[in-house]
């Protein structure tokens, strides 16, 4: 399960050992983030322990409209249990840039349900409009899947966002509709903000992200490919219908699998194949490592 919350919490410490509190009671594991700004977690556990945790983080006044979306999976999935307060809780590197209130992110982009999205498109292409898709993720979960056509910048952290949007780079599409996503929809509430700040006229941001986009149309949408998460799995498809659009970083064949490189000072992820990933010579960046 994931979900966040953006709204003003006065002492983001005293929830910090509530909800540790919380989640070693009910036996869950996860990470959970929270700042001034809200709250950003991921948790999972036995099924009745998590929707009691939901429950009763909901009975909180700050988390009443806690945006959750679920997923299959488990306390397995995560090796620990670690809560922690930052300064953001979606690392931008811009605390001081959001602006928020007791209704969530203020000047962000509009928000846009599955439905609301599919209609936004086929009423741009009436009026002779492109609707761009802009990746709010690390460009590499992108490799394995996105929506069509989408304009994936070149990110290796979301750190790397207010560098690319101060770049010139998307100066182009500053007048044309552009609808933000990322996986579970959090980064999206930031980086439509930093991109209406920035000049952009008509930013949306797909509510829910792809994972509410997932359950709603599946593969039968706009949709390409798998979807990476941060846990254990490292990718899940939305129906038996997914395409693989990942390719090996060695031979090109098809594989929605990262691995880590097989020299231990670098681990990067790279996706490989069955094969490749079979032997630590070929587990290896093809280019060469960047340590």
């Amino acid at each position: 399960m994931l979900y966040y919350a953006f709204v003003p919490l006065p002492d983001p410490e005293a929830v910090r050992l509530w909800q540790r509190a919380l989640c070693e009671k009910l036996g869950l594991t996860g990470r959970i983030l929270l700042s001034k700004d809200g709250i950003n977690g991921t948790v999972g556990g036995e099924i009745n322990a998590v929707k009691q945790y939901v429950k009763t983080t909901r009975e909180h006044p700050a988390f009443r409209g806690l945006d959750v979306k679920w997923s299959e999976g488990g306390a397995a999935d995560f090796p620990r249990l670690s809560i922690k307060v930052r300064d953001e809780i979606v690392s931008f590197g811009a605390p001081g840039e959001l602006k928020v209130d007791e209704n969530g992110v203020v000047g962000g982009g509009t928000h846009l349900g599955p439905e609301e999205l599919h209609e936004l498109v086929a009423l741009k292409e009436e009026a002779g409009e492109d609707v761009v898709f802009f990746d709010g993720r690390n460009a590499f979960e992108a490799q394995i899947g996105k929506f069509r056509n989408a304009v994936v910048p070149d990110v290796a952290t979301t750190h790397d966002f207010i560098r690319e949007l101060d770049s010139g780079k998307y100066d182009e599409l500053k007048d044309k509709p552009v609808v933000t996503y990322c996986t579970g929809g959090i980064r999206c509430e930031v980086l439509s903000s930093l991109m209406v700040n920035r000049g952009f006229k008509e930013v949306y941001q797909l509510d829910g992200g792809i994972v509410r986009y997932g359950e709603k149309y599946g593969d039968a949408g706009l949709w390409e490919g798998s979807l990476y998460v941060f846990d254990k799995r490292m990718h899940l498809e939305f129906t038996p219908e997914a395409k693989t659009i990942g390719r090996c970083a060695r031979c090109e064949a098809e594989t929605s699998k990262f691995e880590n490189c097989s020299n231990p000072s670098c681990r990067t992820l790279t996706l490989y194949c069955a094969d490749c990933a079979a032997s630590p010579e070929t587990m290896r960046c093809p280019e060469g490592c960047a340590v």
